[in-house]
């Protein structure tokens, strides 16, 4: 949530500034705006609501000036404005701040500077920054922000803008990203990889505790304490296409389409006839046993695909393994120690919930392994072990390609897990990887044959309020997947429950006309689930079923969308593609924002 921009050069910086915010857009935001340095000023532009406001703003005003900053805002601390809005500059216009985070101390900070006369404009915690810099600068920027990041608890990514050293920028970073990207005798700044993918795929990346002071001759970096470090340049190996739509309506229909290629990735270089590979992991078969059980922690889509790594870990590796929202995991005081194995699983490995539970779980002595998507981010780097996802840039706020490539990885991680351990035999373990490795190209097939059926059944959605998704063992965990999707572009409230449950209260709900989604592709237990089917149509439910091609044992349904069939332990990478198009085509049909859905952030970088 909330994203960063940064330049300084010898271009105009204000369509650098704009195009990176457009960039970030995904991130979640409700106002924007720019600060821009020229002839002894800072001229600063704010709009609320889509970056086309501020975009036609600053065409309209043609702001000049060749270093400036900008930032889209997603509230916390205070309504969506324009004063609230950043930029935020201090009382005498002589400093410039954007801030992703949260100033957990900022009344505290607030009520001194009022004591000593400062007024504010905003509602917001960042606008005590400004004018601490003001209250404390003493000639030196780099310093003064030393000692006003010292007085600041909470999270942050900063970048700092004065008139006093027009000449240079300065980011600090405390557990919340931020990179400096490196051009020619020009360099940017940015929240997230994407803003500036278009520019260079040269960037430094931040640690928390590490400041940066840019100017037009270089970078020197250092911590917040002034011992000055030496960065490693990370190169950015995706391709900037990556992130545009490529001709598609919108990135979600792009990233649905690119799941087959995505996957693809995933397993390059991992699957032989018999065996994974994961050269990331480094866990003996001694290690193993000694773990007497697994904690995955994750938040959201992520989460969801942590319970279907559940069913997989333990039927193949057979070791225990307990799912938790990264939310709730360390409140809990939860039961870890030298014996336990952590995997946490983050899209942008940078969420905060989920960054917070892998320290805590370093913290009691266990091992950690992450499943992350972006290379470079906080998460992997602090993990003691990491499988990359190789999903590419994932723009719209609903996760699909993420989702799926996080799938991937549990089942190889199981396999994985099961072969150091020397329990899944060589047969079994050929079956499986076969089937992994032609799981694109069903996946593929899904998405070429489904899409008309499931336009035509997105219409009967059009003027619900309600939906109900079930299923039994792995499908109940698909069916979680459906529902976010359903309910986080389309707004129609919608509800997952284990197929087995509906007696047990879900039922009331389901009245004539009620749609509800059954996915039953578990052969072991499909005739429960047809009882359950059965239910729902008893009372008007009207059934759409996602099942195996040529299955004839359910007969009760309104809609039925099949799928190649495939191993049951792996049918959640299949199953969960025809609910992911009825999402996205339900949404379309409302006229909901597709790739930035109201109220919802793509990165979640603050508790």
């Amino acid at each position: 949530m909330c994203g960063i921009v940064g330049y300084i050069g010898n271009r105009q910086a204000s369509p650098i500034l704009v195009e990176g915010l457009q960039k970030l857009e995904y991130r979640g935001y409700d106002s924007a705006g720019v600060a821009l340095y020229n002839d002894g000023e800072i001229n600063i532009f704010k709009t609320v609501g889509k970056l086309f406001e501020l975009e036609a703003l600053t065409d309209k005003e043609d702001p000049k000036g060749s270093i400036g900053i900008g930032h889209t805002r997603w509230a916390t601390h205070g309504k969506p404005s324009t004063p609230n809005s950043h930029p935020h500059t201090s009382a005498n216009g002589k400093f410039a701040v954007v801030h992703n985070g949260i100033i957990e101390n900022y009344m505290e900070l607030r009520e001194e500077l009022k004591a000593k006369g400062y007024e504010f404009e905003s509602e917001t915690d960042t606008e005590v920054i400004p004018h601490l810099i003001q209250e404390y600068y003493d000639g030196n920027l780099e310093e003064t922000v030393r000692k006003v990041v010292g007085k600041l608890e909470g999270a942050y990514a900063l970048v700092i803008l004065s008139t006093e050293e027009p000449d240079k920028l300065i980011t600090v970073r405390e557990d919340s990203p931020l990179i400096i990207g490196i051009g020619q005798e020009e360099y940017f700044i940015a929240s997230d990889i994407p803003a500036i993918l278009k520019h260079t795929d040269k960037v430094f990346i931040l640690d928390d505790g590490e400041m940066g002071v840019i100017t037009c001759d270089g970078v020197d970096l250092s911590t917040v304490s002034g011992e000055r470090i030496e960065k490693e340049v990370f190169e950015v190996d995706w391709d900037p296409g990556m992130a545009e739509k490529s001709g598609f309506d919108h990135f979600m229909l792009k990233e649905i389409h690119e799941q087959p290629e995505a996957l693809r990735r995933s397993i390059a270089g991992r699957l032989n006839e018999d065996t994974i590979h994961f050269n990331e992991v480094s866990l003996t078969a001694k290690e193993l046993e000694s773990y007497n059980k697994i904690y995955i922690v994750a938040c959201g889509t992520a989460y969801y695909s942590g319970i279907v790594g559940k069913y997989a870990i333990e039927n193949l590796a057979r070791i225990p393994v307990e799912v938790d929202v990264a939310s709730e995991f360390r409140y809990r005081d939860p039961l870890i120690d030298e014996n336990t194995l952590v995997i946490v699983v983050s899209q942008s490995g940078e969420t905060a919930d989920t960054l917070a539970a892998l320290r805590e779980a370093q913290d009691k002595g266990a091992r950690v392994i992450a499943i992350c998507n972006t290379v470079g981010s906080t998460i992997p780097r602090e993990a003691d072990d990491v499988i990359y996802l190789h999903a590419g840039p994932e723009i719209a706020v609903a996760s699909t390609k993420a989702y799926i490539t996080m799938l991937m990885a549990f089942y190889m991680l199981a396999i994985y897990l099961s072969q150091v351990k020397g329990i899944l035999n060589l047969s079994r373990s050929q079956e499986l990887i076969s089937e992994l490795k032609r799981l694109p190209e069903k996946v593929e097939q899904i998405i070429d044959n489904s899409v008309d059926a499931i336009k035509e059944l997105a219409k009967d959605y059009v003027d619900q309020n309600d939906a109900f998704f079930i299923g039994r063992s792995i499908d109940y965990a698909v069916s979680l997947e459906g529902a976010l999707k359903l309910k986080e572009i389309s707004y129609i409230h919608a509800e997952a429950y284990p197929a087995g449950e509906l007696k047990h209260g879900p039922l009331a709900l389901i009245v004539d006309g009620v749609p509800v989604v059954a996915v039953a592709t578990q052969q072991s237990v499909i005739d429960k689930t047809l009882s359950n089917v059965k239910e729902v149509k008893a009372r008007g439910g009207v059934v759409t079923g996602i099942v195996f091609e040529g299955e004839e044992v359910i007969e009760d349904l309104d809609y039925k969308i099949e799928i190649p069939k495939t191993d049951e332990l792996l049918t959640a990478i299949p199953s969960v593609v025809p609910l992911q198009l009825l999402s996205y085509y339900v949404a379309i049909e409302r006229g909901s924002d597709v790739d930035q859905p109201r109220n919802l952030a793509k990165s979640v970088t603050v508790e």
